[in-house]
């Protein structure tokens, strides 16, 4: 399928999950990406399906006017699979990067495309970095200066949190966008890899400082925690019960299926604490 109708579908559908979004409260906090949902209770489809709800018609409309605009140079050059591959891995690697960044916040919730947009101009900017690129009434400059002066805003940004945008989101879609890229299209680095280091080489290395230094950025990670970690010991417990009652739930559906007979050393042992532990 042409990348072209792709994307015409990707609008389409963006914009008819976003307007139920708006207009049901419910569903909007149903499929929305939020820590806590995420974290604790596995829900892993809101990395996904938060791409697809916007948080007004003018947030929606100029994310979708990014990827018309951006989506040629990628469906054009790559074709129409690659294109949705950039464009969901960019999404996805988006939510993971704000995931990490915001792991200890477990009321942080983010929607919106704009993960998976930035991908898809990073890849545009790994094929053609010197392609113009123009904000309103400013003259255009050169893709990869445009990427770049992008990184290093998101990066000042995350790190003094002076407003409530996925900064992080942008920086995670676009440095998937452009690796993904890369790789499907390795003569763009060999011809470009000057301009293409500059551009990766400070993304890399801020997100290495986000996992192994994150007390130089004042964020928090696994290892590090600046501020109260949301996870108290009743949300562990909470979070230890429902793994424990999922596992039981697989074992027994897996004796419905199969018989006793099928189980392993380690579920009939698991099987016979969870009956233990009930009577």
């Amino acid at each position: 399928m042409p990348a072209s109708i792709i994307v015409f579908i990707l609008i389409i559908i963006t914009t008819l999950v976003s307007y139920r979004g708006l207009k049901d409260s419910r569903f909007f906090t149903t499929y929305e990406f939020q820590v806590e949902k995420i974290l604790l209770y596995k829900d892993y489809k809101r990395l996904f399906t938060s791409g697809f709800l916007h948080v007004s018609w003018l947030h929606l409309f100029f994310n979708m006017l990014s990827l018309f605009l951006f989506s040629g140079v990628v469906g054009m050059t790559l074709g129409g699979f690659e294109f949705l591959l950039i464009y969901f891995a960019s999404l996805v690697g988006g939510g993971l990067l704000s995931l990490l960044v915001h792991r200890s916040e477990g009321d942080y919730s983010s929607v919106g495309a704009s993960g998976a947009i930035c991908g898809v101009l990073f890849a545009a900017v790994a094929i053609y970095p010197d392609m113009p690129i123009s904000l309103f009434i400013l003259p255009a400059i050169p893709g990869w200066i445009y990427a770049l002066l992008f990184v290093l805003f998101s990066i000042y940004a995350i790190r003094s949190r002076k407003n409530n945008i996925g900064h992080e989101t942008h920086l995670g879609g676009g440095l998937v966008g452009m690796t993904l890229a890369l790789i499907l299209h390795p003569s763009a680095f060999v011809n470009n890899y000057g301009k293409i280091l500059l551009i990766l080489v400070p993304t890399a290395a801020f997100i290495y400082l986000i996992i192994n230094r994150p007390g130089l950025l004042l964020v928090d990670n696994l290892f590090y925690k600046n501020h109260q970690d949301f996870y108290s010991i009743d949300h562990r417990y909470n979070a230890d019960r429902i793994d424990r009652q999922q596992e039981i739930d697989r074992i027994l559906d897996k004796i419905n299926k199969r018989g006793m007979k099928s189980l392993n050393k380690k579920e009939k042992e698991t099987l016979e604490a969870y009956s233990k532990n009930i009577r």
